[in-house]
């Protein structure tokens, strides 16, 4: 199957009246956000996203992503390689917020721009983000972090400590 690149940008009410379907790839070196996250930006996103009108009359864009990428381990900085896969449901609409009240909690919103057009590698890089791990770790079998965990500072036992209230001991003795 041959790689087709996704649009940069989409008029979804048209696409969605001609029940349009994409599939095919988005450069991961094209996604500056996600880009800061990884180790190596080389490779592509496979993205696949259905047009589609609901039973409710609303525009909605269906699809999923998945690529392969590498970051930084948390633990032992090392290289860490991560399946990246989502799916997503957005439904378009205008700058204003009027329509919220009317849309079904299964989809989420995107917001056309002054042409109408949604941003698809936006949408995608954005659901990407959100499924990478806060704190990427590997397996602690595999996991080349020192044994020993790490501390800095001197710990300050308790009995060492000085009371903060022991001004007040002394002011109620006189």
């Amino acid at each position: 199957m041959q790689k087709v690149k996704i649009p940069v940008t989409l008029d979804p009410v048209r696409a969605a009246q001609k029940r349009s379907s994409y599939d095919g790839v988005i450069l991961l070196s094209g996604l500056t956000r996600l880009g800061e996250h990884l180790l190596d930006t080389a490779g592509d996103v496979t993205v696949s996203i259905d047009c589609d009108v609901d039973e409710q009359k609303l525009v909605v864009l269906k699809g999923k992503a998945a690529c392969t990428v590498q970051v930084a381990c948390e633990r032992c900085q090392q290289p860490l390689e991560l399946e990246l896969s989502c799916q997503f449901a957005f439904t378009p609409i205008r700058g204003d917020n009027t329509a919220l009240d009317h849309i079904p909690e299964c989809y989420d919103v995107i917001v056309k721009d002054e042409h109408g057009e949604v941003n698809l590698r936006q949408m995608v890089e954005d659901e990407l983000i959100l499924t990478l791990p806060m704190y990427p770790v590997h397996d602690e079998q595999f996991c080349s972090a020192p044994e020993k965990p790490a501390s800095f500072g001197k710990v300050v036992d308790e009995d060492e400590k000085p009371n903060p209230f022991a001004i007040l001991q002394e002011l109620k003795k006189k």
